[in-house]
């Protein structure tokens, strides 16, 4: 019995094998079927939750141009062309107003089971090319009152990456541009429902280039008003080239942190650039700044509330305002700015073409300064207005010097002094009321004071320091047959009248120029005020 058994299921082997396969294709087909229908209603269904889930939490309109899902280990999901534009419909917008929110291609992947559960969950979402759009102040619409409507379907992400971000703030001020946020990487994760989302991100400065490293908490997203949507985080600005600003030369660091909101954000840090160079100068100086400043998303203004700058071994400290232009296109820095005690010497290596400085002292320094943007150096764009005063003055120059030494001696009545009573390096005072423009600082008055001189000068100094050129008054204590000896100073008495004027022994027109190298001082009889008709001499 048993044998005739086993013949008849050897007989009978293939009609088994090809029921076991026929089965198992069946199941295939059938499961086939079922994906099939899963894909088919599985995209409309993610299509819709997408839309409804952005919708509902931006209460906004949602337009989604394209939409695939493929089943590849559970179910890819990739998208283009997703757009949301706020609150109010963009048709209301003015034209050519561009979405809050604009996605180029975003992808994720999830489980068949999670298409069948409420809310689906998605780990990670990819998105490439990321615009913020935050639209004018002013296009805030009575929508913004909305209670957002609950959806039925709803998609929980837990992360975001995102290659190519862009963050621009518009604002309807004539003249002024948006401003603009490029940023390479961006990797944003959901910390809990209703909390801020914690982002790392990554972008290079376009000017000047530098790598920035950026990371803090963004959100909760504010759906009635985007600008008012908490931001704060910390960043560090690597490696910034200052050459990519024409004029300008150094390596920069920066470090700070931020917080506020995406309408005012409030930035504090610091600078360290240790080769700070001015093109015109020619000559490294390190340079460390401390600041606070807050940035207004409504205008892309930036208002420095202060920056406090150390040149080598002097401090300013300024208050201003970074404004983006138009036409032309860039940024207008402006600041008042003021030094309490500081060495004119480190201005100088900062600012001109002398080495050593021309001077040494102390200095106290107000001014209004101006950089407005376009291609020229620095040097050439800047403009000052202000007063100084300078305290212990001397002059590294020893011709020049040697020149002051002996006014002051002459002007106190001491032609020929003693051997001992020789004066080493008589200090100065001064003080004055300056412009620069073009690269030539103009004096509307420049006083100059040392013992038993007074000067009183305008003209001009070019920053480069070839060139100057003052013209003015000196009164002197000594009267003019005090200041030499022998028969010069008898021939001089009797004029001695003519020159002492005003409470001075003497009073005579001077001029001081020349260039750097070769100066020149001497009377100045010929160069009198225009307005009672008389002109300086050819």
């Amino acid at each position: 019995m048993a044998e005739n058994e086993q013949n008849f299921l050897r007989a009978n082997k293939p009609v088994g094998r090809w029921r076991w396969i026929g089965g198992i294709g069946l199941l295939l087909i059938v499961a086939i079927i079922v994906l099939g229908i899963v894909v088919h209603r599985a995209e409309p269904t993610l299509r819709a939750a997408v839309i409804e889930t952005l919708s509902t939490r931006f209460k906004s309109k949602v337009e989604l141009d394209a939409f695939h899902v493929s089943l590849l280990k559970g179910l890819q999901v990739s998208g283009a062309g997703l757009r949301i534009f706020g609150e109010t419909d963009p048709n209301n917008y003015e034209p050519g107003f561009q979405p809050i929110i604009n996605v180029a291609e975003f992808r994720f992947h999830m489980g068949i089971r999670d298409l069948f559960r409420s809310p689906m969950h998605v780990d990670t979402v990819y998105v490439k090319g990321l615009e913020l759009n935050l639209p004018p102040r002013e296009h805030r619409s009575e929508m913004n009152n909305m209670e957002p409507k609950g959806g039925k379907i709803e998609i929980i992400v837990d992360r975001l990456v995102c290659d190519k971000a862009q963050l621009i703030v518009n604002t309807l001020r004539p003249g002024r541009r948006p401003l603009e946020f490029d940023i390479e990487s961006l990797k944003m994760t959901s910390i809990g429902p209703g909390s801020p989302l914690h982002f790392d991100a990554n972008l290079t400065n376009p000017k000047p280039v530098g790598h920035i490293l950026s990371s803090g908490l963004f959100g909760p997203w504010q759906a009635d008003s985007p600008r008012d949507t908490p931001v704060s985080g910390t960043y560090s600005f690597d490696h910034a080239d200052l050459g990519t600003i024409k004029g300008l030369a150094g390596i920069l660091w920066s470090t700070g942190k931020y917080a506020g909101i995406l309408d005012n954000i409030v930035v504090d840090g610091a600078t360290d650039t240790p080769d700070f160079r001015v093109a015109i100068s020619g000559r490294s100086v390190p340079l460390h700044t401390d600041f606070h400043a807050t940035v207004d998303g409504t205008s892309g203004d930036t208002y420095l509330q202060p920056v406090k700058a150390k040149i080598l071994n002097s401090w300013l400290v300024a208050n201003g305002s970074v404004v983006r232009t138009r036409d032309p296109g860039g940024h207008r820095v402006e600041l008042d700015v003021v030094i309490e005690k500081g060495k004119i010497e480190d201005l100088l290596k900062m600012a001109i073409r002398t080495d050593p400085p021309i001077m040494t002292g102390l200095v106290r320094l107000k001014t209004k300064f101006d950089l407005p943007p376009g291609e020229a150096d620095v040097a050439n764009r800047l403009k000052l207005a202000g007063n100084f005063q300078v305290s212990g003055a001397h002059f590294t120059n020893e011709k020049i010097q040697g020149k002051v030494d002996a006014l002051s001696m002459r002007s106190q009545g001491e032609p020929k002094p003693a051997q001992d009573n020789i004066p080493d390096n008589v200090h100065a005072e001064m003080e004055g009321t300056f412009s620069l423009s073009n690269g030539l600082i103009s004096f509307s008055q420049l006083r100059f004071q040392v013992p038993g001189t007074r000067v009183n000068l305008t003209g001009t100094y070019s920053l480069d320091g070839n060139q100057f050129d003052f013209h003015g008054k000196a009164r002197l204590d000594a009267k003019l047959s005090q200041m030499v000896t022998g028969w010069k100073s008898i021939l001089l008495k009797p004029v001695d009248p003519f020159f002492s004027k005003n409470g001075a022994g003497t009073e005579v027109p001077i001029e001081i120029h020349g260039t750097k190298s070769d100066p020149h001082f001497g009377l100045d009889f010929g160069h009198k005020d225009e307005s009672k008709g008389l002109v300086k001499k050819q």
